[in-house]
């Protein structure tokens, strides 16, 4: 059975490493090479590289700053940003990434998915939907291009779609829980485990690692990633990067996941 997995996620905006709330103001935070050497000497489960702007201003991917972050890694990386064609994909991986993450590419040009997948695998394929609340309480959208131009998709019959066209994963990212750490959006994901049978990995408004263990205690084997609870540290957010050690890692699996 698929072990849960912490997650940090990073954002990389002009080559540094910022913070967003709500997908706005974006604050800078250090240089991301340092913070995945730190994250090297956590031993964390793995790690998420989002370049937030490639997508946006139609550039290629930074394929000298992935090949510097893939040198660093010593876990699995996941980068995303920029990607809208296979054989960037491939390029990608040959760099030494794990799994790439396509998102705006994928509303564009869904065969991207099957070709891509088809070249290096569904198991490095990932979609990252980014999702918005409507006003209508209980429904939700998929927006691109940093959440500014709505798609008029429904996350959870896309996120089907997706599966159907070859993603091994899905991220779901919650544009209203961004940076602001009150706590995963139980609903949306409760929604998204009920839509698909792959792997998902949940992104947006973990504060604590109790929001962790309470993502895992509700819904099972899943990923939960976080930005902010893993670059934050106290209540003035000062910018420490932190990660749980080995032991509590264990535990808070073990005390919310029946199985453990």
């Amino acid at each position: 059975m698929l072990r849960p997995r912490i997650i940090p996620c990073l954002l990389i905006q002009d080559k540094g490493l910022v913070k967003t709330v709500r997908f706005t103001d974006p604050k800078y935070v250090g240089d991301p090479i340092n913070a995945v050497r730190i994250f090297n000497e956590k031993e964390v489960d793995e790690l998420i590289v989002l370049d937030i702007d490639a997508s946006r201003e139609n550039r290629e991917p930074d394929y000298k700053m992935i090949s510097h972050l893939a040198e660093e890694c010593r876990m699995p990386l996941c980068y995303g940003g920029g990607v809208k064609k296979s054989d960037q994909v491939r390029k990608i991986i040959g760099l030494g990434v794990e799994k790439v993450a396509i998102s705006s590419a994928a509303i564009n040009n869904p065969g991207l998915i099957t070709e891509a997948a088809n070249k290096v695998g569904n198991q490095s394929i990932v979609v990252v939907i980014d999702v918005k609340k409507h006003l209508i309480p209980g429904k939700y959208g998929v927006r691109i291009n940093n959440g500014m131009k709505s798609t008029g998709k429904n996350p959870f019959e896309f996120a089907k779609e997706l599966e159907q066209l070859g993603a091994g994963e899905i991220v779901i990212n919650s544009i209203d829980s961004d940076g602001v750490m009150t706590g995963y959006d139980h609903q949306l994901v409760e929604k998204i485990r009920k839509s698909v049978s792959i792997p998902i990995t949940i992104l947006g408004g973990a504060g604590s690692l109790m929001d962790i263990g309470q993502l895992f205690q509700k819904h099972g084997t899943l990923g939960a990633a976080a930005g902010s609870l893993f670059v934050f540290k106290g209540i003035y957010q000062a910018v420490l990067i932190n990660y749980p050690n080995r032991d509590e890692k264990d535990a808070l699996i073990r005390e919310n996941i029946q199985y453990y």
